[in-house]
């Protein structure tokens, strides 16, 4: 097997059990092996640290498969598959039918992230490593109980980074349908496999969604960057006396609408146009809310952006504390890996005292269960949200 030589002292990340090998870190390769073949890494001194996958194009060089000597194989990719899934089993709520099956590091398989949507499993790969083994993936996803149908999503922009082109399609079962309904909480979604955002929904944010529901009560919502409708229709379900929402994307809003019709929940405002726009248009029309939701896109894919992005939350933000009555609550996130837990903490308080406003936080916001964080990989949590109440009159 080749062997990864890392430069000394630099074993001590990969002793804290963190899956990723920068290049900086390795003083030479032994051997030459391909993309995504795996490896031996090895200190300075020899000892042997782990097994990992390997990307020479790639700034994280290497990624651990395993701590110790054994094969990876489809014997490999089964068993951690399996225990995926049980851990799924053990956190989410019976009869749910849309929700992640594997969480990348977080379940011992970098690279590698599979939602389930009934009995289609979406799997996609983002490192040479995931994709290297992309066939033995699909199998071991096919036994999982229930499913019959998996379909590839494996066109993030992360790929590029490794060498990889975009890959999109059915891998096993047939190619049709690509439009599936799925039940959350009571509601209907449509997921799109082959054009949706991510796998084809937000699955991070379902247990948000059911918090807006359980808020939204006779109150005035604004949700923006709404999609395809997630936390609009669970306002509207929850019996808000209002809602308005933003999105610029004409077909997310047409889904939208198609999705409120189908759940028969009618009075939603669907707005198309810039977010940071409408959010100013509603401010000079002294338009005022209850609870404002935001969730924007990505705005720092990595640290190196973080400074721009912390620009463009803290606008939004204080934008969205103007247009809170009293006692109103703001639900805010971002799920930009380049900005921290306490980064973003820091970007709300900028941005809540900027707008004058007096506010507390009420909780932290997570991804939903199945999308677990392991301790020893901290970038797992890329979703961070804030639930913030203005102080009353």
């Amino acid at each position: 097997m080749h062997k990864l030589i890392l430069k000394p002292g630099r074993e001590k990340s990969l002793k804290r059990r963190h899956p990723w090998i920068f290049s900086g870190a390795v003083a030479k390769v032994q051997g030459t092996p391909g993309p995504g073949e795996t490896i031996q890494v090895r200190s300075a001194t020899g000892d042997l640290l782990g097994l990992a996958s390997y990307s020479a194009q790639s700034q994280i060089v290497a990624r651990v498969w395993d701590w110790k000597e054994r094969d990876i194989d489809g014997a490999f990719f089964r068993e951690r598959v399996g225990q995926a899934v049980a851990r799924r089993r053990a956190v989410l709520e019976e009869g749910v039918e849309a929700f992640r099956l594997v969480h990348g590091e977080s379940d011992g398989l970098p690279g590698i992230i599979a939602d389930r949507y009934g009995e289609c499993a979406v799997l996609q790969l983002s490192s040479a490593g995931a994709d290297r083994w992309r066939q033995e993936i699909a199998d071991a996803l096919l036994e999982v109980d229930g499913v019959t149908r998996v379909w590839e999503r494996s066109d993030a922009d992360v790929r590029a980074l490794e060498g990889l082109p975009p890959a999109v399609g059915a891998l096993r079962g047939p190619r049709e349908p690509t439009h599936l309904e799925v039940a959350e909480h009571g509601l209907c979604f449509r997921v799109d496999l082959a054009l949706g955002h991510k796998t084809g929904f937000y699955l991070d944010q379902r247990d948000n969604r059911r918090l807006v529901r359980e808020m939204a009560r006779g109150r005035d919502v604004l949700d923006c960057f709404c999609y395809t409708g997630g936390f609009a229709l669970n306002a509207r379900a929850g019996g808000a006396h209002s809602v308005v929402a933003v999105d610029s994307s004409v077909d997310a809003l047409a889904a939208a609408r198609a999705q409120a019709e189908r759940n028969s929940l009618a009075s939603v405002d669907w707005i198309e146009g810039d977010v940071f726009q409408e959010l100013r248009r509603l401010r000079d029309q002294a338009r005022r809310f209850d609870l404002v939701v935001l969730d924007p896109p990505k705005f720092a894919p990595t640290a190196a952006h973080a400074a721009r992005a912390a620009r463009a939350y803290k606008d939004i933000n204080l934008l969205a504390f103007k247009l809170l009555r009293p006692g109103g609550r703001l639900m805010t996130f971002s799920c930009s890996g380049g900005v921290s837990a306490d980064l973003f903490h820091k970007i709300i308080a900028g941005a809540a005292l900027d707008a004058g406003a007096d506010a507390q936080i009420e909780r932290w916001l997570h991804a939903a269960p199945d999308h677990p964080v392991a301790l020893h990989f901290p970038e797992g949590e890329y979703l961070k949200g804030l639930l913030c109440r203005v102080a009353g009159t």
